[in-house]
């Protein structure tokens, strides 16, 4: 059976298509799931949000005994959330973080992300469609 890539998001991202549109853009998370779906074709997604740190420890734990791969926007949690950092440390696969917008050409406090240092790989600023090249690879990734 095919271990499947998990798709974890976080705080606020359930308010997508209405959350600062001009920041996020218009793309409701709803429509980010099918583009993962789509992307990802017969490999299972498990697709998940919450505006809980606990629930995505949960699900990174979840990852490490039954995933294949990590793709975690972990909003605001990036900045600050060390129990995420810890429970992506132990993740034994390819984790892609990935941010809608550039972080980096926002706020300084945007600037410095925990989860960058355990990723195998970031994305940021290419808006809802990073999500499926983040699919694509992780695909590449755990089918080798």
């Amino acid at each position: 059976m095919t271990k499947p890539i998990y798709v974890l998001n976080g705080p606020n991202l359930n308010r997508l298509g209405m959350r600062e549109p001009e920041i996020y853009g218009r793309a409701t998370l709803a429509e980010i799931e099918r583009m993962c779906r789509d992307a990802a074709g017969d490999h299972p997604i498990r697709f998940h949000q919450s505006n809980i740190e606990g629930e995505i420890v949960n699900w990174v734990h979840e990852a490490i005994d039954e995933g294949a791969g990590i793709l975690i926007n972990p909003a605001g949690l990036s900045f600050i959330s060390i129990p995420v950092l810890d429970a992506l440390k132990m993740f034994p696969g390819p984790i892609v973080e990935l941010h809608i917008s550039n972080i980096h050409r926002r706020e300084e406090i945007y600037h410095r992300s925990l989860v960058s240092k355990v990723a195998t790989g970031v994305i940021a600023g290419l808006g809802a469609e990073g999500y499926p090249l983040a699919i694509r690879w992780l695909m590449d990734q755990v089918d080798r």
